[in-house]
């Protein structure tokens, strides 16, 4: 059973990992580097650049848009296109939220204003 038990935890932890590169990589490659060659940041470097190294900690990575019109139902957006979280600068704990241009544009919705508030 011990082994059984191994497989299905590694199983999970491996969806998990897969799941969470996923969001990690936002609106994808072609987004990211169309937000590059217009000199901008991601969201994920404009946190990485405020907060001091080490410190952020994302809150609601895995949240996603339950909008269905316009064909959102069909549409994955990762995070619901705004990066939340706290950690530190010079030190001190803050709470943070970026939006994501290379996800629709970091468009807002109900899912995207709650993780803010």
């Amino acid at each position: 059973m011990a082994d059984e038990d191994r497989q299905i935890k590694d199983k999970l932890l491996a969806e998990l990992g897969e799941r969470s590169r996923k969001v990690e990589g936002m609106g994808g490659e072609k987004n990211i580097e169309r937000q590059r060659k217009r000199g901008k940041l991601t969201a994920r470097e404009r946190i990485d650049k405020l907060l001091d190294k080490g410190t952020f900690c994302e809150i609601g990575k895995f949240a996603a848009s339950r909008g269905t019109a316009f064909g959102m139902n069909e549409v994955e957006v990762a995070a619901d296109a705004v990066i939340t979280g706290y950690g530190r600068i010079d030190g001190r704990r803050v709470y943070i939220f970026s939006q994501d241009f290379t996800s629709i544009g970091g468009t807002l919705s109900e899912v995207h204003a709650k993780k803010i508030c």
